[in-house]
């Protein structure tokens, strides 16, 4: 399979049912055996997975991509013992970051609700054609990028686990800032936004909760 089908989703999963760690081997770059250059869109996955693993606190280092060819089988070998080596060092998911279980389950369900989305803006305001593997390691290093995840994707990472928490039940604005770690502004802005698009709605306490329609959508 080219690497250019490996999915966020799929890393993502991985990641959700216990993994450690996640590697991904691809063709050479300049040597894909698509027109499509399948190994450089995988490369543009994994660096846009590692900024989203940082983000809600994973270490990115978790995820890794390396080119070797089918005849190089020493090759091979050497790199899945050197990954194995970098899992072991960095310990188990989760633990070793000191995320509690639970929350990192709640973590990267409010990821996984947004890969559809995730995929859209990849390919429409985030993919760059280069040359070289050193330039879309530039590219997703560099301080556009950065204000672009911001933007676009921290933004909606943030209303995704909103809405994941109201799931539970109605919230003040004041608990989902201590929950979630976000400033009161932020929430504010979120949920203000959200209110606007019809998906959370403020009842007579003033707390915010999830219309019937969209929670019934939620759970489907």
């Amino acid at each position: 399979m080219c690497t250019g089908r490996v999915d966020p989703a799929f890393m993502l999963r991985a990641f959700s049912n216990g993994a450690d760690g996640v590697y991904i081997g691809g063709c050479w770059p300049g040597e894909c055996h698509y027109v499509t250059e399948g190994n450089y869109h995988a490369l543009s996955n994994v660096l846009l997975m590692r900024k989203v693993l940082a983000h809600i606190g994973v270490n990115p280092e978790r995820l890794r991509i390396e080119w070797v060819g089918a005849s190089e089988g020493v090759r091979f070998a050497e790199i899945m013992n050197d990954v194995s080596k970098k899992i072991k060092e960095l310990g188990p998911l989760g633990t070793a970051e000191g995320i509690d279980p639970k929350k990192l389950s709640f973590k990267l369900e409010a990821v996984k609700n947004i890969i559809p989305y995730m995929r859209l803006v990849e390919r429409e305001r985030l993919r760059m054609h280069f040359t070289k593997e050193e330039e879309y390691r530039e590219y997703y290093n560099s301080d556009e990028l950065n204000r672009l995840f911001t933007d676009l994707i921290a933004d909606k990472l943030a209303v995704s686990e909103i809405m994941l928490l109201l799931r539970e039940g109605p919230k003040s604005g004041e608990e989902i800032s201590e929950i979630l770690g976000l400033k009161p502004s932020e929430v504010s802005r979120h949920v203000n936004m959200s209110a606007r698009q019809g998906l959370v709605r403020f009842d007579k306490a003033q707390r915010v909760e999830l219309p019937k329609t969209i929670r019934g959508q939620a759970q489907v």
